[in-house]
C-alpha cells in the first residue's frame, strides 16, 4: 500500500475547501503528459502546499490518471477542478506553460473520489525528507515508518471530524482489483469522474455511430441515477448527444447481446427516424476489457423498462 503527497498551491485548495458538499475533485496537471503511476486505484493521494507553507491540508481517494481537452474537462468538472469559471481555469493554465493554450489543447486530470480537506490546526507538517525542490510529488510505502506515520495521522484527523475512515464505510463494489493492507475499497464515483472514464473507457467515440467529436459526445447512464443507477463504467455508454437523448426516451435501446435496438414509435411519433436505421440490428463497439464492458442486466432492464414498443 502507497500513499502519495502531490504539491500543489492555496488558493486551488482554499477554493475546493469553501465549496459545500464535494464529493470528487480533478487534481489537474498543466500539461500532464507523462502517465501517473506512482498509485494503483484505491490509494491515497495527498495534497502538500508550496512552500513555505509545507503542510499536507488534505487528499483523497485516487481513481485513475486521463489526460483530455481542458474544455471538456471543464465542463465534465466545472468547479471541481477548484477554479470558478472556465477563463479563470485557462488562465491558470497558460500562467504554469507560460504559453497560450488552445480549445483542445490537453491537461494532465488526477481523478479523486471522497476529497477531504483540513482546518488549519490540523495540517500535517511535510515529511522531513520531502525537499523543498520536489515540485510534483512523492510516493510513501506504508511499510516505511514516514509512509505509515502519515497513514496514521491523516487516518486520526478523518475519524476525529468524522468525515470517513480509512479502510471502512459505505463504498461501491471495487471495479478492478485494489492492492495493500491496509485496504482501501474504492470509492462510488462523481458525475465528471463518471463522465471523463466513460468517454476514456469508449476512446472517445460514440458507441453506436463512431462519432469522435469530443463536443457532440455524452456519458450516458443506462439506468438513470434517478431510477436507482449509479456512477458506474457498468452503467455507462458513450453516445452521441442526439443518441443519448432518444436513449433515455426509449425510442432506441441495447440489448444485453450489444445490438442497436431502434423502435417503430421513432417513425410513428415524429415521421421520421430514417438517419438512425443503418445502425438498427447492428453491434455497437465496446471496450475490450470485459471488466469494462456494460452490464447486460442494465442493459435488460433498458430494453424492458424504458424502450418504447
Amino acid at each position: 500500500m502507497r500513499l502519495y503527497i502531490g504539491v500543489t498551491d492555496d488558493q486551488w485548495f482554499r477554493f475546493l475547501r469553501n465549496q459545500p458538499g464535494i464529493d470528487e475533485v480533478n487534481f489537474w496537471q498543466p500539461g500532464g503528459s507523462a502517465a501517473f503511476r506512482a498509485l494503483e486505484p484505491g490509494e491515497l493521494f495527498l495534497f502538500k502546499l508550496h512552500s513555505p507553507q509545507n503542510f499536507i491540508v488534505g487528499g483523497g481517494i485516487f481513481l485513475e490518471h486521463v489526460r483530455f481537452p481542458y474544455r471538456f474537462v471543464w465542463e465534465a468538472f466545472k468547479e471541481k477542478n477548484g477554479a470558478s469559471t472556465l477563463d479563470e481555469m485557462k488562465r491558470r493554465i497558460e500562467k504554469l506553460r507560460r504559453a497560450p493554450v488552445g480549445p483542445n489543447d490537453q491537461i494532465g486530470c488526477i481523478l479523486l473520489g471522497q476529497p477531504f480537506f483540513f482546518d488549519e490546526f490540523q495540517w500535517i507538517p511535510a515529511p522531513a525528507d520531502f525537499a523543498l525542490n520536489i515540485v510534483q510529488g512523492k510516493t510513501y510505502g506504508l511499510e516505511s515508518a514516514t509512509g505509515r506515520e502519515l497513514w496514521e495521522k491523516v487516518s486520526q484527523r478523518l475519524r476525529a471530524t468524522k468525515v470517513w475512515e480509512l479502510g471502512e464505510g459505505a463504498r461501491e463494489e471495487v471495479e478492478r482489483p485494489v492492492y495493500g493492507d491496509p485496504v482501501l475499497v474504492r470509492p462510488r464515483l462523481g458525475q465528471g469522474s463518471f463522465r471523463i472514464l466513460t468517454a476514456d473507457n469508449y476512446e472517445r467515440r460514440c458507441a453506436v455511430t463512431g462519432e469522435k467529436a469530443l463536443p457532440v459526445l455524452d456519458a450516458a447512464h443506462i439506468q438513470p441515477v434517478a431510477r436507482g443507477g449509479q456512477h458506474r463504467l457498468a452503467n455507462g455508454l458513450l453516445l452521441r448527444t442526439d443518441v443519448h437523448r432518444l436513449f433515455d426516451d426509449g425510442y432506441v435501446t441495447v440489448t444485453p447481446d450489444g445490438r442497436f435496438q431502434v423502435s417503430s414509435r421513432l417513425k410513428s411519433d415524429f415521421d421520421n427516424g430514417e438517419p438512425y436505421m443503418p445502425h438498427h440490428g447492428q453491434k455497437i463497439w465496446m471496450p475490450g476489457d470485459p471488466v469494462s464492458q456494460p452490464d447486460r442486466r442494465l442493459l435488460e432492464w433498458h430494453a424492458d423498462v424504458v424502450f418504447l414498443r
